[in-house]
């Protein structure tokens, strides 16, 4: 089984702006509830450790983030490998009238019992996370 979401909302801001949190590894993984830290290795690679609520999981796993499309300011897609997951990224700006509408796609495979019941479970709840840390970062920009 594998699970898809897409939610889209609209941002009082410029498109920049948006690309800034966006395109950033570090803004993104710090966005997830999940993601308990995270190693930034350049503009494009991360690595993700996180925690999972589910059984045969006891420690963090490492989920090795990769931006594999790239096209400043309007859009970015990564994917994230591990031994329990597969998760693929997508983000689509806009300019509106009023700022900017930002489109988000998520996939997440799992590939251990659990995984994918969890996000099933919680994938709309870290949108919602996702949104809230866009709206606080680009609320803060000059």
């Amino acid at each position: 089984m594998t699970v898809r979401i897409e939610r889209t909302f609209e941002l009082a801001v410029p498109p920049e702006q948006v690309w800034a949190f966006i395109a950033d590894p570090g803004k993104r993984a710090e966005a997830i509830s999940v993601v308990d830290s995270f190693d930034i290795h350049d503009e494009t690679h991360a690595t993700w450790h996180i925690s999972l609520p589910i059984p045969f999981v006891d420690r963090t796993i490492a989920v090795e983030t990769e931006d594999t499309e790239r096209d400043p300011p309007t859009h970015v897609e990564f994917v994230g490998r591990s031994r329990v997951l597969r998760v693929v990224g997508e983000h689509d700006l806009e300019a509106v009238d009023d700022g900017t509408r930002l489109r988000n796609r998520f996939t997440v495979e799992g590939k251990m019992p659990g995984v994918e019941g969890f996000f099933k479970r919680n994938l709309d709840d870290e949108l919602d996370n996702l949104e809230a840390a866009i709206r606080a970062d680009t609320a803060a920009e000059p």
